[in-house]
């Protein structure tokens, strides 16, 4: 300090309020329910095509490499002076790092609440797929009418439910939501393992296959189409900063991912073996269109109710997490030089009845973007989970990487590379040949 500075300078320090914290345990809800979106529906799918012990193995790697890039992230982030993702990218990429991560965001977050809402609307609402009639709860609980559309429907769930959870500027403040989202997420399970364990008691189920079953219809290359639904359903590396920066110690991200994934882990696999027991080789890519057969009792039909609903409101309370990292990707992409998000209400605003209007008209617009979701979507979000944080580590731009950790980063590239291009081309064959499971 100069001598000039220190005639000026206060005796005493300004005193400062402390900063206040997120808990570990709202982070562990709000990580939670960002990872259980939509994947979980077609996790059982993937025990149909790959068995039991391969889907368990693969899931607990994929937890397990998801565990490693996080912690990658958060060690460049506190390394360098960025407080985003897309931050670190530019730290080790320049200007191209941070265009691609923000593209892949905006193309994985917008993706998935489109579809969270056309799932919501299939629930609720109903659809009618190549003229056949799905009706929703409320259209069987009350009969047909405007008020129970699917574009009414939508509308008052946009704007009495999800508008009022994305005007939050904090993420912290999401985390009794994302509490009963979890929560909402155990009920799913939990009943279907109810409903399987009664089905397998009664001798309605059939055993699961413990490994995969190659025949004319299923190839060696099928196999590889299961790796990025997995990976999807463990994709919530665009949350580790807004959640991660209330936190007061990086450990305590890590250690709240860490749960996060155990937790998640345990779900998915649960959901899948029940799931896969209770409807057999007759699973669907979306198990809800399972539960929307036909019960033989009031009971059945009343669980199969609440399995659907519990789960649509799941995906609405999922929905404002992940509106808030697309919220602020699209800000930084359009207004990098711009105060903070949370700072401009006016900004803040417009960006988030834009976002909210855009994914509306698509999920009315737009009957099926599985495609959509399954080709683009699922490519983004390897590169999110794996492909970006490994470049980070191998880049070493603050020279701290190991060894372990180039060993690793280069492994999981090869792996997403070569698993995705394998997946993606035979999705591409089977759709052009007509094969499809």
């Amino acid at each position: 300090m100069s001598p000039a500075a220190g005639i000026n300078a206060p005796l005493l320090p300004e005193s400062k309020p402390p900063a206040k914290h997120a808990s570990v345990s709202g982070a562990v809800f709000n990580v939670a329910t960002s990872i259980i979106g939509a994947g979980i529906m077609s996790i059982p799918a993937t025990l149909k095509v790959l068995g039991v012990v391969p889907a368990f193995l693969l899931i607990v790697v994929i937890a397990w490499l998801a565990d490693i890039s996080v912690e990658f992230l958060m060690r460049y982030t506190h390394a360098g002076d960025s407080k985003t993702y897309a931050g670190v990218m530019r730290e080790s990429f320049g200007r191209v790092g941070s265009v691609l991560v923000q593209i892949c965001v905006m193309i994985t977050n917008l993706g998935c609440l489109i579809i969270y809402l056309i799932i919501i609307g299939d629930v609720l609402s109903g659809n009618q797929p190549e003229g056949a009639v799905h009706l929703g709860v409320l259209q069987q609980w009350f009969g047909i009418h405007w008020w129970n559309s699917r574009a009414f429907t939508l509308l008052f769930t946009l704007v009495f439910i999800l508008l009022p959870l994305v005007l939050f500027k904090r993420v912290e403040s999401l985390r009794y939501s994302s509490a009963i989202s979890v929560f909402l997420a155990v009920v799913f399970v939990a009943i279907s393992s109810v409903l399987a364990i009664l089905a397998l008691l009664e001798g309605k189920t059939k055993s699961p296959r413990l490994l995969p079953q190659l025949d004319n219809t299923t190839s060696f290359f099928d196999l590889f189409t299961a790796v990025p639904v997995i990976v999807t359903a463990f994709t919530f590396h665009f949350n580790v900063h807004p959640i991660g920066f209330e936190m007061g110690k990086p450990s305590d991200m890590i250690l709240a991912v860490r749960i996060s994934l155990v937790l998640c882990a345990a779900i998915y696999f649960t959901i899948g073996v029940f799931g896969y027991l209770l409807f057999g080789d007759s699973i669907m890519p979306d198990i809800l269109v399972n539960f929307d057969q036909n019960s033989g009792s009031s009971v059945g039909s009343l669980l199969n109710d609440i399995v659907r609903l519990s789960y649509a409101f799941h995906l609405m309370l999922v929905f404002p997490l992940l509106n808030f990292s697309l919220r602020s990707n699209i800000d930084e992409f359009l207004f990098p030089n711009k105060t903070l998000l949370a700072k401009d209400n006016t900004r803040f605003l417009s960006l988030t009845l834009i976002l909210l209007a855009f994914s509306y008209l698509a999920a009315i617009a737009i009957p099926n973007i599985w495609y959509f979701f399954q080709f683009v979507g699922s490519t983004s979000a390897v590169c999110l989970a794996f492909i970006f944080p490994s470049a980070i580590a191998l880049r070493d731009a603050f020279g701290i990487s190991t060894a372990r950790d180039r060993i690793l980063a280069a492994v999981m590239i090869i792996l997403a590379v070569v698993t995705s291009t394998i997946a993606i081309s035979t999705n591409i064959y089977s759709f052009f040949t007509g094969n499809e499971s």
